[in-house]
């Protein structure tokens, strides 16, 4: 391998930004990024990183501009662009979870589903994903870019939209009525197929990915363990998840170290349960990578 090979990897500029950053940190990767620079640094020589608008990303992936990155399906799906999906990293934090594109119009509008809408004007960001929808359900409107604030535009802009949203909360505070869900999209690393069938460049992205997905994997669950007495230990484990806790002796032969992961949202309601039945030296820890 030549000793200056490096990987080409595209990080999301804007509401994946935050995230994206800490979840390589978490993985393991500190990224930097200097005030009004695009090209982060990384602590990692074979690595090298810029920073690129999620909308863009997949074009430039495709075209070789860069190897590999992170972006929404959404987008992906938007530019057409011919990639290679390697994982799915949706995850319990802010802009990594599940996003939904819609179809919506003002309360109390007299439209109640696409057919309706033959004519009229839909307000959008996503115009290739717009026009592809209402192509199938065999319906004429007439589609316009919308720059921002789509949300706003009905009934007097656009007398629909379609747009983005992840908890519902600004289409209620507006007043909006979703008529169909288009797309489900999460943040998807892909990768240009070349760089993908690279030996190199494939086993660099497959060792990344893994730290990636491990910190994903732990970032709902906490480590658990206890001192068990042994006389109370089938009755600790009945409590336990099914997840095959590990058993280890104490210096007191009549006590065992029990140790488990588990989700976290469960430790409020578990740890009096095993106080109650016997665990005592109980301490919860947290987990930063799990690798199945």
């Amino acid at each position: 391998m030549s000793e200056d090979r490096k990987l080409r990897l595209a990080l999301p500029k804007g509401s994946l930004q935050k995230t994206t950053l800490e979840l390589f940190a978490k993985a393991g990767f500190d990224i930097r990024v200097a005030s009004r620079s695009y090209y982060p640094s990384i602590n990692d020589p074979e690595i090298e990183c810029i920073l690129i608008r999620p909308q863009e990303m997949a074009r430039y992936i495709e075209q070789g501009v860069m190897d590999c990155g992170i972006t929404g399906l959404d987008w992906v799906i938007e530019s057409g662009a011919q990639v290679e999906e390697l994982a799915d990293l949706r995850a319990p934090w802010p802009n990594y979870g599940a996003v939904r594109w819609i179809l919506a119009v003002k309360d109390g509008s007299p439209f109640t589903s696409a057919s309706d809408l033959a004519g009229k004007r839909i307000a959008t960001e996503v115009m290739g994903l717009t026009e592809r929808y209402f192509s199938a359900q065999g319906v004429e409107a007439q589609l316009e870019f919308s720059w921002g604030a789509t949300e706003v535009k009905p009934p007097v802009l656009a007398d629909a939209i379609v747009d983005v949203t992840e908890t519902g909360s600004s289409l209620r505070a507006n007043n909006l009525k979703v008529l169909d869900t288009l797309l489900e999209s999460t943040p998807r690393f892909v990768a240009n197929r070349e760089a993908a069938a690279d030996g190199w460049k494939r086993g660099k992205m497959d060792r990344m990915l893994m730290l990636l997905t491990a910190a994903i994997a732990a970032a709902t669950r906490v480590g658990l363990s206890m001192n068990v007495p042994r006389e109370s230990l089938d009755k600790i484990l009945g409590l336990l998840p099914d997840t095959a806790p590990t058993l280890s002796p104490l210096s007191d032969e009549n006590w065992v170290d029990v140790f488990v992961i588990i989700e976290e949202e469960k430790v409020r309601e578990l740890i009096p349960k095993l106080s109650e039945a016997g665990a005592r030296v109980i301490v919860e820890t947290p987990v930063n990578k799990i690798i199945d």
